[in-house]
């Protein structure tokens, strides 16, 4: 593998340092499917991941072919007609102060990267349903998990969720981790057969990037260390 600085790691560190730097969110992916063997080994990477008591709280429904459309059809639709449903792990109240400055920038960055002008409320909406089409990936991945690890078998999935893109990236593979996909529990557990203890935590769309697509092209910004650390001397 060669860095994102054009040298070749050397070390372990500069591995880990260059799959986090260069893993994006993809918005927009070709139709090619992820083989067998390569969906295989991200699972098996990400299923190193540290749970709370070693519990392994996840669950994976992963759909392939039909499969994708299925579940395709099924959320876009629920989405397209305004379906409301209580989500398993409640949403952010709200997003206050920097958090909301975040979120702000990166919708901006967004809707600048396709041209939605600001107010154009018609084309963030159909930008926003691209969210519930996968945005055109062959593969979705759903997190689950047991009601009844309450609050960290969600922790649990957190930490999950970030092998596995990590895992894909270092395959070649694209993903984007998308808690809309969590609106509609129902439409999940019913396409998916899932039971009623099942808490669904997010989804994983994944396959190969659209690279010609400019959804693409626009990088997020991260806060400096400092910035989010406070350090305890005494």
């Amino acid at each position: 593998m060669t860095a994102a600085n054009g040298r070749r790691p050397s070390e372990p560190h500069d591995t880990l340092r260059d799959l986090l730097e260069s893993r994006v969110s993809c918005r927009a992916f070709t139709s090619e499917p992820v083989s067998d063997g390569t969906i295989r080994e991200i699972l098996t990477m990400a299923q190193r991941t540290a749970s709370w008591c070693n519990s392994q709280s996840w669950h994976l429904a992963i759909t392939r072919g039909e499969g994708t459309e299925r579940l395709r059809k099924a959320l876009h639709s629920a989405a397209s007609a305004d379906v409301v449903e209580e989500t398993d792990i409640a949403f952010p109240r709200e997003y206050r102060g920097v958090h909301k400055q975040r979120r702000r920038e990166s919708g901006f960055q967004l809707y600048n990267a396709v041209n939605i002008e600001r107010g154009d409320r018609t084309r963030q909406r159909e930008q926003t349903l691209e969210n519930f089409r996968f945005f055109g990936a062959p593969h979705v991945a759903i997190l689950h998990t047991d009601e009844a690890l309450g609050a960290y078998g969600a922790v649990d999935c957190g930490a999950y969720v970030s092998n596995f893109l990590l895992a894909a990236t270092s395959l070649g593979v694209s993903t984007i981790a998308q808690a809309a996909l969590a609106v509609y529990p129902n439409v999940l557990r019913r396409e998916l057969g899932l039971s009623e203890d099942r808490r669904i935590v997010c989804g994983i769309s994944f396959g190969y990037a659209d690279t010609s697509h400019p959804i693409n092209g626009y990088r997020t910004s991260r806060a400096v260390v400092d910035d989010v650390v406070d350090w305890i001397d005494r």
